[in-house]
């Protein structure tokens, strides 16, 4: 049996394709495409029989996915003879609200909910309807299941999901924190309890999803009590573009002074802000990192802003769960950013928490522990693994229909 798994943004698709057989989920495939709509775009493919890679002008999601299906069925580094072989697509979906809290069988009803929280996700829902839309009718055969990044937190308490705001606003449009990037939490949490040898309900988790788009989470008892995103994915950490945490009267100073529509501001917060508005460089740390070592000031200030909410949240999370048995670091930046984890730990020595770092500056695919021996807060870096979630929970939500 074969599951393709797919994670559509509105300018990319990450993808892996999985063989299961005698109750083993093995990845044959894994890829991406990249700058989607522009004139060049970056294709990557790599399977078990080749790699390729090339560019070329690809203009919408549908262009895309057959590039993939093409290089899947292909007669030299293909693995599959025809599409028909693939029986389960998995798809990651942002929001779904309290609507839906498990993986469900895609039908139009559960497109409808995607599209009713498109406003909430507007980077991410459409681009995962639309991938959904175009994928059913490329592999029409296949059982095509939604995993929401919402349902891993749907296990936070109410007093810390309900913002307080008049209550009738949560009873008339369910405003209230769902949380984010929860197939990336629900992986690194159980993975570093795999690899301390200790059950992941006897842990206090905190794990640190740094990216383009950053989230936290504290996760105690195998269960996650708090996360940073909220209604939408712009609450909490700075992020490549999206503001984080913000005074709400800002919204409306904006919308006053600048003579902006509702609509601009929200634009404005979702796409100019962050490390890229704090900078004015780029959203990507990578390259304000080179400018900020040559002296620049709004590179050093964008980096020291991005360190300081993290240490926040880490710091709060903390005393929510009245302490903290390690910490987990993933995704692009989590990963392979070693100087920024260094920032980010210096002054938690109050906890017992030291890193060790010669083990800190491994190489980028450094899975493994980086606290040092006598550390009392264990500190660990685990490549997130979103996909490998969502392949082996549409796998039991198919087996057990």
């Amino acid at each position: 049996m074969k599951v393709l798994v797919v994670n559509c943004g509105s300018s990319s698709v990450k993808y892996k394709l999985f063989s299961y057989e005698k109750e083993k989920l093995e990845l044959i495939v894994s890829g991406a495409v990249e700058k989607i709509g522009e004139e060049i775009s970056y294709f990557d493919y790599d399977s078990v029989k080749g790699k390729v890679s090339y560019k070329k002008t690809i203009n919408d999601l549908n262009e895309a996915f057959n590039e993939i299906l093409k290089n899947i069925c292909h007669e030299k580094h293909g693995v599959l003879e025809c599409l028909d072989e693939v029986k389960i697509v998995g798809h990651r979906v942002v929001h779904g609200g309290e609507e839906i809290t498990n993986p469900v069988i895609i039908d139009n009803n559960v497109i409808e909910i995607i599209k009713k929280y498109s406003s909430m996700a507007p980077l991410h829902n459409p681009a995962n309807l639309t991938g959904i839309i175009v994928l059913r009718q490329l592999i029409p055969t296949a059982l095509h299941i939604a995993v929401f990044d919402t349902a891993f937190h749907q296990t936070i308490p109410e007093h810390a999901y309900i913002y307080a705001i008049p209550y009738e606003y949560y009873e008339k449009y369910r405003i209230r924190r769902y949380g984010f990037h929860g197939t990336s939490h629900a992986y690194v949490s159980k993975k570093v309890a795999e690899l301390m040898k200790k059950s992941v309900e006897e842990l206090k988790i905190i794990t640190c999803h740094l990216g383009a788009g950053s989230s936290i989470a504290a996760i105690k008892n195998g269960l996650c009590i708090e996360t940073s995103m909220g209604l939408t994915p712009l609450e909490g950490l700075v992020m490549g573009t999206r503001s984080g945490d913000i005074d709400p009267s800002i919204f409306y100073f904006l919308c006053k002074w600048e003579d902006k529509s509702v609509d601009e501001v929200y634009n404005i917060l979702n796409e100019k802000s962050g490390l890229l508005g704090l900078s004015g460089i780029s959203k990507d740390l990578r390259l304000i990192k080179e400018k900020a070592d040559q002296g620049d000031y709004r590179a050093n200030l964008a980096i020291n802003v991005f360190v300081h909410r993290i240490k926040k949240y880490i710091g709060a999370y903390t005393a929510i769960m009245n302490g903290v048995d390690v910490i987990v670091f993933t995704a692009g930046i989590g990963e392979k950013a070693h100087w920024l984890r260094e920032m980010i730990l210096e002054g938690f020595d109050f906890l017992g928490l030291k890193i060790d770092k010669i083990k800190n500056l491994e190489p980028e695919k450094y899975e493994g522990e980086i606290s040092s021996y006598d550390s009392r807060v264990k500190v660990f870096v685990i490549p997130t693994d979103e996909e490998k979630v969502i392949a082996e929970t549409s796998l039991s939500l198919a087996m057990s229909k």
